[in-house]
């Protein structure tokens, strides 16, 4: 079984581009996209053999959150249940037999930290929302952290850069401590270079000056049904690249 994860940063701009081909190619079984930054009915999304399932934010534009899946989920719900945390188009939730998803666009921390403090409420909630779920959980998105500074390319410079900071780290630690293994990194621990995010800046990508906050993370209880991990950074048309978990 083959799920994907990718923040498309516009699905109205990446359908321009290669979306369509990208999904015939990689044919996954799910798909989960992040910043679609646009509500259900915006635009045609043809996906011939995909249940869709959209959760987008209030605010037009911005966000925004869509499950593709061939096998339609026993159940499916938005948000974590709070109200302050669920206007933005964050989570969605799908229920399968063997497992629960969880789709996520984590906040980011902006500009000068202008919503660290709300990242640091959203982290909290998101952790016991995740942690109250039943049976094994995996979690997919854009987390906007990098957690240690084997995940980005310069990690002196950016100590207290969105992303980086100490405390955003420690929420991500506290996450795999309530339970998550790092897909990625429980398969290739020690690689460099491994990232899924580049600034349009200063030829980040061509560089490969990137950083890696996008992830699976898996229910530990349910580690030993993955079978291999990747990100798919030679993959165009966002500033993010996909990233892989296949389950046996």
């Amino acid at each position: 079984m083959k799920l994907i994860s990718w923040n498309v940063n516009g699905l109205r701009a990446v359908m321009k581009k290669n979306f369509f081909a990208f999904l015939e190619e990689t044919d996954p079984d799910i798909l989960c996209l992040q910043e679609t930054k646009m509500q259900e009915g915006q635009a045609e999304v043809p996906t011939p053999g995909y249940h869709q399932y959209w959760c987008s934010a209030e605010r037009k534009g911005y966000s925004g959150t869509l499950l593709l899946t061939k096998e339609e989920p026993q159940e499916v719900s938005y948000g974590i249940g709070m109200e302050e945390h669920d206007r933005e188009g964050r989570v969605i939730t799908a229920r399968y037999p063997d497992f629960t998803l969880v789709n996520v666009y984590v906040p980011n921390a902006g500009s000068e930290l202008v919503r660290l403090d709300y990242r640091m409420q959203w982290e909290d909630a998101f952790r016991d929302y995740l942690t109250g779920l039943a049976g094994p959980v995996i979690v997919c998105g854009d987390m906007n952290v990098a957690h240690k500074e084997i995940d980005l390319k310069n990690p002196r410079s950016n100590r207290r850069n969105a992303g980086f900071t100490q405390e955003e780290r420690d929420k991500m630690t506290q996450l795999q401590e309530a339970g998550f293994t790092d897909s990625f990194r429980y398969f290739y621990p020690d690689r460099e270079g491994a990232y899924s995010w580049w600034s349009y800046r200063f030829q980040a990508r061509k560089n490969n000056a990137g950083w890696r906050i996008d992830y699976f993370l898996v229910s530990d209880d349910f580690v030993s049904h993955m079978q291999d991990a990747a990100i798919l950074s030679e993959v165009m048309g966002s500033d993010h690249c996909p990233v892989v978990l296949e389950l046996k």
